[in-house]
Formats: C-alpha cells, sequence, structure tokens
C-alpha cells in the first residue's frame, strides 16, 4: 500500500511515530510523511521514507492559513494517489480528514492524542468539539489512544462508543523496550548524571515533554521550591509562542540552583533513565507515552489525574496521581515519594512489569498493521 502519515509538527512524527513508520516499510508499504517545516523535519528523510512534503500546517486557529494548508494538503494528496491516509494531531487531523474525503482516498483513519479544547471555554471549546465531530465523521476509522480518552469524547456528545477504539491498552505506537533497556542505559545515564554535576545519591526529578502552561510545569516548578536535597530536571523545548509558561517561572527555572533545564534532546531515554521519580502534571493528555518510556526503565510518575494519564499510571501501583493544578498535593507526593525508597523500587518494578506486559511497541504496532490491512480489505 502506498501510505500517508500527516501530524502538525515533525515532533511528534520523530518521538511517537518513528516505530510505526518504520515497520510499515519493513512490511512492504511506501510510506510519504506530511507534516510542518520547523525543528526535526530535516531528519525525517532518515526514517527511509518514499518522500517528505513539508506544509505549514497552523497549530492554533488561523482561518486564512488553514484555508492554504488544506489547499496545499489536498493537492499533494491529489498527487500522490494514496490508498491509506493515517493523521494524528488535532489540527492535522482536521485538515487530512476534509483532503482525505475530497480526494477519495480509500482508507481515511485519524488517531486522537488528547483534546486541546478540554481546558478551554467558548468560542474555542465549541470549535474544537466541532472539529473532532467532522474528524469522526469524515474518516473511515478513528481510534483513541486510551480508554479513558474514548470514553470522555464519548461523554462529551462528540462520539458515539462504536465510532472509537483503543487498540489494545493504549497508547500511539507503544514504547520500544530495546531503546528503553536500563541494562542498556545504566552507562549512559550515569555520563548524563554526571555531565549535569548532580552527585550520586542525589535524589532526582525527571520532566520530559514541551515546557508549557499545560504540561503543568507551572506547578513542577512550584511544587519543587518546597522540597529539599533534591535535583529538578526539565527536559523538552519551550513553547513561547504558544501556551508560554508564566515569567515568574521562567525566572524560577533560570534562578534556581537545583533545576536543570535542557531543552530538547534527541535522547530522552538518558535523562528519564537516571531519575528517581518521573513527573508528569499535565492538565490534559490523551495517553502520556513517557510514562511508559520511563515504566519500562522502572521508574514510577507522579502524574495527575486526567483522562489519559489514569490509563499510564495505575494509581498507588506504578506511580501515583494527584488533582491537576494543585500543587500542594503535587510537593507532597513527589517529597513522599523521594523520602521512600523501597516504596519507589515497588512501584518501578510494577510499572516495568505492566510495560513489559502490555506495552511491547512490537506488539502494539503489529496491532496497527493488522488494522490496516483489514480496513484496506474491507475497503477494496
Amino acid at each position: 500500500m502506498r501510505i500517508v502519515r500527516i501530524a502538525t509538527v515533525p515532533f511528534f512524527v520523530l518521538h511517537h511515530l518513528e516505530g510505526q513508520i518504520r515497520a510499515a516499510i519493513a512490511a512492504g508499504h511506501e510510506v510519504f510523511i506530511v507534516t510542518s517545516p520547523g525543528e526535526g523535519a530535516g531528519r525525517l528523510g532518515a526514517l527511509g521514507v518514499a518522500g517528505v512534503a513539508l506544509i505549514d500546517i497552523p497549530r492554533e486557529i488561523a482561518p486564512l492559513s488553514d484555508c492554504v494548508a488544506l489547499i496545499r494538503l489536498t493537492a499533494a494528496l491529489a498527487r500522490l494517489k494514496p490508498d491509506l491516509v493515517h493523521s494524528a494531531t488535532p489540527k492535522a487531523g482536521l485538515l487530512a480528514a476534509i483532503a482525505g474525503w475530497l480526494c477519495r482516498v480509500r482508507v481515511r483513519i485519524h488517531t486522537f492524542t488528547g483534546q486541546a479544547w478540554a481546558e478551554r471555554r467558548g468560542a474555542v471549546r465549541f470549535l474544537g468539539r466541532l472539529a473532532d465531530r467532522i474528524i469522526l465523521g469524515l474518516n473511515t476509522r478513528c481510534y483513541a489512544d486510551s480508554a479513558s480518552q474514548r470514553d470522555f469524547l464519548v461523554a462529551e456528545r462528540v462520539a458515539s462508543p462504536e465510532s472509537l477504539k483503543v487498540l489494545g491498552s493504549g497508547s500511539v505506537a507503544g514504547v520500544d523496550l530495546r531503546r528503553f533497556d536500563p541494562e542498556r542505559l545504566r552507562g549512559p545515564a550515569a555520563e548524563a548524571r554526571a555531565s549535569l554535576g548532580i552527585p550520586p545519591g542525589m535524589r532526582t526529578i525527571v520532566f520530559v515533554g514541551r515546557m508549557t502552561r499545560d504540561k503543568g510545569v507551572a506547578e513542577l516548578v512550584s511544587a519543587f521550591g518546597k522540597l529539599r536535597g533534591a535535583v529538578l530536571v526539565l527536559v523538552g523545548p519551550q513553547e513561547p509562542e504558544r501556551d508560554p509558561l508564566p515569567p515568574e517561572i521562567l525566572e524560577e527555572i533560570r534562578r534556581n540552583p537545583g533545576i536543570r533545564a535542557l531543552g530538547y534532546r534527541p535522547e530522552p531515554e538518558r535523562y528519564i533513565a537516571m531519575a528517581d521519580v518521573l513527573c508528569l502534571p499535565s492538565y490534559r493528555e490523551g495517553f502520556g507515552i513517557v510514562v511508559i518510556e520511563a515504566a519500562a526503565l522502572g521508574v514510577p510518575c507522579v502524574g495527575t489525574d486526567i483522562v489519559g494519564l489514569r490509563d499510564a499510571v495505575l494509581d498507588g501501583e506504578t506511580g501515583v496521581l494527584v488533582p491537576p493544578k494543585d500543587v500542594d498535593a503535587l510537593a507532597a507526593a513527589l517529597g513522599s515519594l523521594l523520602d521512600d525508597e523501597a516504596r519507589r523500587g515497588r512501584l518501578g518494578a510494577a510499572a516495568r512489569r505492566r510495560a513489559l506486559r502490555e506495552f511491547d511497541a512490537r506488539a502494539v504496532i503489529g496491532q496497527l498493521l493488522e488494522e490496516y490491512a483489514a480496513l484496506a480489505q474491507s475497503r477494496a
């Protein structure tokens, strides 16, 4: 089959879709990528794809730019004549659904990875819900990357139960257990800790993700200020043009000697592997893939009790969940876990067993390729 994978930004393709793309190519499919220009775009060709089309897809509502992107995407699909289009991320999903329908692509798929409108009100929420309804209406098949996300969309009357499917236990593509192997990363993790000047034995909290407000970074930095004898490592790009952190939080990150803000890193596993605790205090998530990456390394997570993370973290079994936007609860959970090495060990071991059992990327991606084949056959 000729397959086109579409996502709004290169970062998502590189960090969430690489395994799927390589597996599809290995299975004999011809794969093309469509995404926006930006950081990481130059590395997309190394995935072995047949071609890359860079189309500026705005992440926010931008009617004129959205129309231009839709025209360019429709032209690209008309030229490529794919058998299957598979989109992820909100804006790419909307444009791909319309363009794929206009071009009469036989199989049109979208994976929901979280609702940007979940925390919004007014017109933005209305338009976000409308966009998701259009995606569901125009695609052949839609997936949610967690059961709680599917339940949320059904409860919000955006989707019907039969219109959304979850593969296995959820996630976009599972976790590469060879890449996230604790034994393989023992040396690189020690090197990463030494390069950051973190003494052996110093308790370490690691965050991996976009450095934005909706990832809960402000609450994490504020909660860290209540702790003593620990280091906080922040791994991920800032997005000053979209959902920026408050100036006082940025100043605290610069000022606090216990915080290491690293920006984007192509190998986040080196930093996760050196953590005592991973923290993901998001306001919204589709699933929270970094949580099961940490789980594969035996690192427990403190996260927020929200859609998506409820599936990635089993509260009290593989990690701890706290209410979103609650600095005191976050600080208490982090402090309690950092102070109890035996509990960290139990949670981390349970998290790793679950990652091995339910989230092996080979199994998750295998399920997706089976879906491709079944859908293509049914639409032939």
